[in-house]
């Protein structure tokens, strides 16, 4: 190994973190180490934690620290990049103001990067992933809420407060009148578009169903389990109210690359998350809709893609953004 730089990427979530050594490849060496957040436990604790994380996920891999050349972190939430620290995290509460950065720069005695997590998964995957091969692009995450990152010419945009790139909290419908967004705010394209509204907008639209739909009577007997991937399997066995609302997610999606698309012009546009396991007729869907509305010069050579890296992509993008800091490629 020791004519090879080696970096590790770590992972935050609300629930469990991981961290894995990548080569400067871009190809992890083992498979992640995962640990639990638990962040009610508080932000020392969380801290102890990422650091004892990247320990053994460069044991893993039978290294020493020593072997290492810089380590990225990437977390949820808002936070404000070149000061290292995670400002206010919904879903890593009650942290605040965490100096995360120079935190595990300590620890461990490496050089340390910090990102947002969304921003990671955007690097990996122009890095290593399905982006490899363009210059810009910008990738939207697809869960419990929307989030996005952009790259271009090989930087992220972070903007002045650290908030750039926060693709899930554009407006596409007028806020007066638009869904109910998890910011407090109206007509996001989260609103629409995430796994928790798809479920939810299928609830609405089964109960002003007119005719049989399967997806009422699978809904009725797993409301508990019921999930935006069993949306999409019914939609996929022609239930007509279930492609009712997958064609609808695909029509928000697509207003959002669009004006994107307006405002940046990247060279491909990424959807990751669970929802893109509904495979090609589901970007297909997209890509149509991106086509129908989109500027007509840029749209005609923009790529609509499914991600490739998976889970994997936030801790590859965290190693890729310490790579790139330290390195400068």
């Amino acid at each position: 190994m020791a004519d090879r730089l080696i970096y590790v990427g770590l992972d935050v979530g609300g629930t469990t973190m991981k961290a894995a050594a990548v080569g400067d490849d871009g190809v992890p060496l083992t498979h992640p180490v995962v640990a639990d957040t638990h962040p009610e436990r508080g932000q020392d604790v969380g801290l102890a934690t990422m650091a004892e994380t990247i320990r053994r996920a460069v044991a893993a891999a039978n290294l020493s620290l020593a072997e290492v050349a810089a380590v990225g972190v990437a977390t949820p939430g808002l936070g404000d990049i070149p000061a290292g620290l995670i400002i206010d995290p919904p879903n890593l509460k009650p942290w605040k103001n965490v100096p995360v950065r120079d935190a595990i720069a300590k620890a461990l005695g490496k050089p340390t990067v910090y990102q947002n997590d969304a921003n990671a998964a955007a690097y990996g995957e122009f890095w290593v992933g399905c982006g490899r091969d363009a210059k810009s692009l910008a990738l939207f995450t697809l869960g419990t809420g929307v989030g996005g990152g952009i790259i271009l010419d090989g930087e992220i945009v972070t903007g002045e407060h650290s908030h750039g790139g926060e693709l899930g909290h554009q407006r596409i419908e007028p806020p007066d009148r638009g869904r109910l967004c998890g910011c407090g705010a109206r007509g996001c394209l989260e609103a629409y578009a995430s796994a928790t509204q798809v479920v939810l907008r299928a609830r609405e639209a089964m109960a002003g169903w007119r005719g049989t739909t399967e997806l009422k009577r699978f809904y009725t007997a797993n409301d508990d389990e019921f999930t935006a991937k069993d949306v999409f399997d019914l939609a996929r066995a022609g239930d007509a109210c279930a492609l009712k609302v997958v064609d609808d997610t695909a029509y928000y999606l697509a207003l959002g690359a669009c004006n994107v698309t307006a405002v940046v012009d990247p060279e491909m546009i990424v959807y990751a998350g669970g929802m893109v396991a509904a495979g090609e007729w589901f970007r297909a869907k997209i890509d149509a809709y991106v086509r129908h509305f989109g500027l007509p010069y840029p749209t005609k050579s923009l790529k609509v893609e499914f991600a490739t890296l998976g889970g994997d992509a936030g801790f590859i993008g965290a190693a890729g953004w310490a790579r790139r800091m330290t390195q400068g490629k």
